[in-house]
């Protein structure tokens, strides 16, 4: 299954002429690295990675990205605080909330602040990649 997903994200890239450009924001070194790793199966990315809320504020002021993934569960700035950053300077930007252990009240929040969906922890690298092209193909 997930590859005639990877294939279509492949092929979305190479549409646009450019790797889509992916933030991805935990606060666990190991959820970063796991995620970037999925995306690098791919040519179809450019991926950076944040470790903080504000890291990714800062991150996403600099660069445009074509997506998000936001742990909401961070110390210092949330990333329910980081959304609502990001969604007021950048609305067009999707921003995908990742969570393994948020309220159903602060996953209704974020949703509210304009998350554009969300994924349980721990994740299946197919659901992962299903829920990257379902974003980007908006």
């Amino acid at each position: 299954m997930h590859s005639a997903k990877m294939q279509k994200l492949t092929d979305m890239a190479q549409k646009q002429g450019h790797p889509f450009r992916v933030l991805i924001v935990d606060d666990e070194r190991w959820v970063r690295e796991v995620f970037r790793d999925y995306c690098a199966l791919t040519k179809a990315f450019e991926i950076d990675l944040a470790n903080s809320g504000e890291e990714a504020i800062r991150m996403a002021a600099a660069t445009r990205y074509d997506l998000i993934t936001m742990d909401l569960i961070m110390p210092e700035v949330s990333g329910l605080e980081a959304l609502g950053a990001i969604k007021r300077a950048s609305p067009q930007t999707p921003v995908m909330v990742v969570t393994g252990n948020a309220t159903d009240k602060l996953v209704h929040e974020a949703g509210v602040q304009g998350a554009s969906g969300v994924l349980y922890k721990p994740i299946l690298l197919e659901d992962f990649i299903s829920a990257l092209v379902d974003r980007l193909e908006r």
